[in-house]
Parts: structure tokens; C-alpha cells; sequence
């Protein structure tokens, strides 16, 4: 029966997919490779172990839809309005140096119109599940990087509407610009209209629908907003990945954008593992395998063709030099949807079946090898562009940014990279009146944060010249806090060689990138999800009324050790249980003297506090000084802190009789 088929087919996919992946991991190899190569064992020009391609397609267009649709959920629109100059003219950049220069060459090689048009837009587009995902799964969406290629990649799938109004014009069937321009009008209304739903549709359903406290309705009313918008989207003729994105970002607009990835995650990574796979399942091997040079010749073209028109198209729209070659890197293979272009222009006999196969076997190695590219991209794009003819190209774009930023100072600290730290960091810096300068790479950041007076500039860390210009030689502090890895290593080595005095901070993100970070010349390296474990047990510990001391010791113990466990013997249990017996409730607070109060000109003898309420004071602050071993003379004045400890009762009553203000 065919339901058996179905299932049968079911089993052999995630069982033979399962081992693949398995053994590929083993040697370290991404799962996305894996689910290729198993696709490329089951399908008809394998293994033939599959035999309905049609129901694993459709599972798989799922599988994408769940992805974007989480990738959505990821964003906001006001971070993606952010974008729009890398999506509207770095995107239009791309496709149309891509796409020109792909007809031109296959015109050169005596290709026809039609056929050489077709071919442009095919390989202009890159894959946005395969990219998305491991930019994702690297936390670097949100890096400089990871906003140009998503940028771009919205752009293309805009496009996709495009090349399939194209195919059925270049083949002479009855279609023309007003219906091109119809189309395009419908969509523009259509999306227009799921953006403002984002303000008040979605999220007032979606609290009326948590307050029935029913939670198979919520995740049921997610999936339906996400295939939902993705298949409204698709009829208006744009893909169902565009569309499921929007979704997302409808959804991100709630306060329960978190529960609803936590719902859909799931379902999103068991239906993308099929996408993958059914992707490996067009390889004909035998093709491959008897034009082996004409394939291989026709995607080193192709990934060399990828690399310049993406850098190219991110440089010209204002990017620094290493991300747009870290970019055209990443966005170096052909998009899914050049597939599903490729079979249109196959039917319409626009493509040969010869040239359909070179496309086909050349668009999936592109594929397997971009996790491969992902990973080397940040090295690559460093090492090419330290090279002294390229690092003179981007000095002479940095180098009107940065012509007042060498400056007198001295002693300063230098913050590379203007995240959620950076910002913190600086206020507190500007507080104390510490020197300090900021490079960053998000040029919208420099252009906004320079108009509020923050002393900010553009320019890449990586590059000596840049470093130079802030003054790195006179500097007392460097603090690096920027998302990639390479780069971060890059510049400690650099700061190190420009200052050997130098004081290097490094965040980052994982324990394991620790010890390389050290040996680049860090003197300090806070990995952020370490930091957040040590921040959970001193809270806790804080809670049992810990010693102060002892949390500092665990602390600085766990650090000490490169984050390992605690040293036997060393742990003082005993004290920690002690404390609990001997002083459970013992809390500490501080007061302001107010004006007027009984405590102001009043001395701790004839206060009596402690007789009074049970409460100690251990210390008072006053004019940025802080006393403590305070004898019972000692006078309060107004505007003084006074720190005590005691139970709460004792605290309430002490702030009661003596801290607030005399009623009248």
C-alpha cells in the first residue's frame, strides 16, 4: 500500500542518514554534509533505495520553512530596517554583477540569449537555508558578516519572483511587464500588510490565546502562522522561505517569540534534515563521474565568480574590506532555489539536459563544500586582506574616518567593538573620566553614536595602521569584544607586537577558544558563558548568606585553574554549612542621612542603635570616602551612606526610627 511505501521510505531516509552522519562525525564533519551524502546514497542515481522523491520534496520544503521561520523569530524589524541598505543595494549589487557576468561569459562560449540569461540568475543566488543554518548554529547572525550575507540573501529571494516571471517571457509565452508589475504590486501590498500585523494582529491573538493556558493551542497557532504566512506568500508568487521569515519576524514582535522557538525547534530540525537530503538525491554520479574536469573546472569558475561579485557588492555598499571578502566567502555556492528554477527552464527548453546536469552536479559540491568555507572564511579573509596591496585599499577608505583619531592621548583605553559590553563599558569609563576611543564596524553604530559625542570610529582592528591611528603605542588597556574568533586572535596578536606593555581584555564567547586567546598575547580572557556559570553560583550562594570572601575564593579558584573543577580538599564545606546554621537570616543594607532626619548630626552613642533595633553599623561613605572601625562619637551628616547589617525586622526598624524624615 502506499502509506507502507511512504513509511518505508521514512525509515530508510532517517536510519541511513542517521549512520551517515554518525560516522561523519566522527571525523568532525558538519551534519549538513552528512544528509548530502546520504541523499546522494539513497536517490535514483544511488543506491535507488528511495524511489518517491516527491514526498521527501515536500517534507523537505518544510524543513525550510521551519528554519526561516526560526531565523525570523531570531530578529526584529527594527534590527532588519537596519539592513536595508545591505539588502536593497548590496543585494542588487550582487545579483546583477553575478547575473551580467555569468550571461557575458556564457555568450563568450556560444550559448544562446535565453539560455545565457537563464544561467545568470541561476547562479546568482546562494543558499539561504544551508548559510542561515550555519551562521546560526555559530552564533554569528548578528555578527558583521552574518548581517551582510543575510542582507543579501532577502535580496535574492526577492529576485526569486523575478526569474520565474522571466522563464515563461524568454520562451515567447504570452507574459509582459504589466503582469510582471502586478505581481510585484500584489506582493509589495501583501508583505506590507504581515508587517503592520506584527504591531497589533499577531501579538493580541497570541496573548489571548496564552491566557487560555492550553499549550498544544499555542504551538498549534504557531505552526499555522508560519505555514499559513509562507503559503499566502508563495501564492502572491514569492518563495515560501521569504515567507516564512516574515512570519518569524511577525512573531518576534511578542513577548513570546521565545516559547515559540522553543516549540518549533523541534519540528524544524527532524523536517530539515530532509531538505538536505532531498537536495543530495539529484546527483547523478554517473554524470559526475564521466565529466568529472568539465564539473569540477565549472565550480572553481563558479566559486571564484561568487567570492569577487559578493565582496565587490558588500565593499561598494560601505562594508570594511575583510568582512566583504568574509561574506563573499560564506555566499561562495548556488541557492536551493536555482533548483527549482532550473527543472521551470528544463521544461521550457531553455536548458539543454546536458547543461541541466553541469548546473545540477556543480550547485551540490558548491553546497558540500560551504560548511568547509564557513569554517576557514574568517582565517582566509584575514590573511588575504593583510596582504599589503589590499590592507592600502582599505586604509584608503579608513583613513578619512580615522584622520582625528590620532589623538594626544595617553594611558587610554581602546574598545574594539561597540556591542552591549563595549557600551557598558564606556559609560562607566566616562564616569570615572578614563581616556578612551571605540572601532567599530557597524558604520549605521559609528555614523549614531559619534552625533551623541561618543568618540568612535570606523575601521578594521586587524589592520596596524588602524590600531596605530588610535594611538595603541600610548595606550594603557585594550578591550576586544567583537564575535569573531579569528579576528579576535588576529588583533591580540597585532596589539601585542604594536605594545608589548600592553593590557589585552579579550571576551569571547566559548571556554574552548581560552587558551589560544592567551597564547595571542591576552592578559585576561572572560569567555561570556563561563562568566554566566560563575555569576549563577555566586547569586545562589549570596542567597545562603555566604561570606563575601568565600564567593570571591570560589570564584577566582574556578578562574585560576582555566575553568576547572575544584581542587579536592580545597572546598571549605564545612563553612558553608556552618554559616548556614549560625547566621540564616543575616542581611546587610545601606541608608542615606536625610535632612531632617533623627539620625542627621546625631552620633552612634546617643542613636543607640544597636540596643535599639538589633542592627550594626559596619561603615559609613561620605564625599567618595568610606570609614569604617567607627568609634561611638562618630556624627552622621546629611548625604552620608550608612551601611549595617542585621535581620530585615532589624533593618525596617532601624530605617523607621532614624533614616526617614521627622513628620511635621
Amino acid at each position: 500500500m502506499v502509506e507502507f511505501e511512504f513509511l518505508k521510505s521514512l525509515v530508510i531516509i532517517f536510519g541511513l542518514s542517521a549512520v551517515v552522519v554518525f560516522i561523519l562525525g566522527k571525523f568532525r564533519i558538519p551534519s549538513i554534509i552528512g544528509f548530502l551524502t546520504a541523499g546522494v546514497l539513497l536517490g535514483p542515481y544511488g543506491l535507488e533505495l528511495i524511489r518517491d522523491i516527491h514526498l521527501v520534496e515536500i517534507f523537505a520544503e518544510i524543513g525550510v520553512v521551519l528554519l526561516l521561520f526560526t531565523i525570523g523569530l531570531e530578529f526584529s524589524l527594527k534590527s532588519l530596517l537596519t539592513l536595508r541598505k545591505t539588502i536593497f543595494l548590496g543585494g542588487f549589487l550582487q545579483v546583477s554583477l553575478a547575473g551580467l557576468t555569468v550571461f557575458f561569459l556564457s555568450k563568450f562560449t556560444g550559448q544562446d540569449m535565453s539560455t545565457s540569461i537563464v544561467l545568470g540568475g541561476l547562479t546568482a543566488l546562494s543558499s539561504t537555508a544551508i548559510v542561515l543554518k550555519l551562521l546560526f548554529d555559530r552564533a554569528e547572525i548578528d555578527s558583521p558578516h552574518g548581517r551582510v550575507s543575510l542582507g543579501i540573501l532577502i535580496f535574492q529571494d526577492f529576485c526569486v519572483v523575478l526569474f520565474i516571471l522571466l522563464i515563461p517571457m524568454l520562451k515567447g509565452a504570452q507574459s509582459s511587464i504589466t503582469d510582471v508589475a502586478w505581481v510585484l504590486g500584489k506582493s509589495i501590498v501583501f508583505i506590507t500588510a504581515v508587517i503592520v500585523s506584527a504591531r497589533w494582529i499577531v501579538p493580541n491573538a497570541l496573548h489571548q490565546i496564552v491566557h487560555t493556558r492550553m499549550r498544544e493551542l499555542f504551538v498549534i497557532s504557531i505552526i499555522f502562522i508560519c505555514l499559513g504566512t509562507a503559503y499566502l506568500t508563495y501564492e502572491f508568487g514569492f518563495s515560501l522561505a521569504l515567507g516564512a521569515f516574515i512570519a518569524g519576524l511577525v512573531v518576534s514582535e511578542s513577548e513570546y517569540a521565545y516559547q515559540a522557538t522553543a516549540d518549533i525547534l523541534p519540528f524544524k530540525d527532524s523536517f530539515n534534515g530532509l531538505f538536505f537530503i532531498s537536495v543530495g538525491m539529484l546527483m547523478n554520479i554517473q554524470f559526475l563521474l564521466a565529466n568529472l574536469v568539465t564539473v569540477m573546472l565549472f565550480v572553481c569558475i563558479l566559486i571564484i565568480l561568487k567570492i569577487f561579485t559578493t565582496t565587490t557588492a558588500a565593499f561598494l555598499t560601505g562594508s570594511n574590506l575583510r568582512v566583504s571578502l568574509h561574506s563573499g566567502l560564506i555566499l561562495a555556492q548556488v541557492g536551493e532555489f536555482s533548483f527549482v528554477l532550473a527543472v521551470t527552464a528544463l521544461k521550457q527548453g531553455l536548458l539543454t539536459d546536458n547543461i541541466y546536469q553541469l548546473f545540477l552536479s556543480s550547485a551540490i559540491i558548491s553546497m558540500l563544500i560551504t560548511p568547509l568555507f564557513v569554517a576557514l572564511s574568517s582565517k582566509v579573509s584575514i590573511w588575504v586582506t593583510s596582504r599589503k596591496l589590499l590592507a592600502r585599499v582599505q586604509a584608503m577608505r579608513e583613513h578619512r574616518e580615522l584622520m582625528h583619531g590620532e589623538d594626544a592621548k595617553t594611558d587610554h583605553v581602546i574598545i574594539i567593538g561597540f556591542g552591549v559590553n563595549g557600551k557598558n563599558l564606556s559609560l562607566v569609563l566616562k564616569e570615572l573620566e578614563v581616556p578612551y576611543n571605540i572601532l567599530e564596524l557597524n558604520s549605521q553604530t559609528v555614523l549614531n553614536m559619534r552625533k551623541q559625542g561618543e568618540p568612535i570610529f570606523y575601521g578594521d582592528g586587524t589592520s596596524p595602521e588602524i590600531l596605530h591611528k588610535l594611538g595603541i603605542e600610548k595606550a594603557k588597556v585594550v578591550v576586544i569584544s567583537i564575535t569573531d574568533p579569528a579576528a579576535t586572535r588576529k588583533i591580540a596578536i597585532t596589539a601585542r607586537k604594536l605594545n608589548p606593555k600592553l593590557y589585552i581584555v579579550v571576551r569571547t564567547r566559548y571556554i574552548a577558544e581560552v587558551e589560544d586567546l592567551f597564547e595571542s598575547g591576552a592578559d585576561e580572557v572572560i569567555p561570556a558563558e563561563f562568566e554566566t556559570s560563575i555569576e549563577v553560583f555566586c547569586r545562589i550562594l549570596q542567597f545562603y548568606q555566604m561570606p563575601k570572601g568565600l564567593i570571591g575564593q570560589y570564584a577566582d579558584q574556578f578562574r585560576k585553574n582555566h575553568y576547572s573543577m575544584f581542587i579536592k580538599g580545597e572546598t571549605p564545606k564545612k563553612l558553608f554549612h556552618d554559616t548556614l546554621a549560625l547566621m540564616p537570616d543575616v542581611h546587610y543594607e545601606s541608608f542615606v542621612i536625610k535632612g531632617n532626619s533623627p539620625a542627621e548630626d546625631a552620633s552612634i552613642r546617643s542613636l543607640d542603635i544597636q540596643n535599639q533595633t538589633g542592627a550594626l553599623v559596619i561603615a559609613v561613605r561620605r564625599d567618595n570616602k568610606t570609614m569604617r572601625g567607627l568609634t561611638p562619637d562618630f556624627e552622621f551628616q546629611k548625604g552620608d551612606i550608612v551601611f549595617l547589617i542585621g535581620d530585615n525586622i532589624s533593618l525596617q526598624n532601624a530605617n523607621r526610627l532614624y533614616f526617614r524624615k521627622k513628620r511635621a
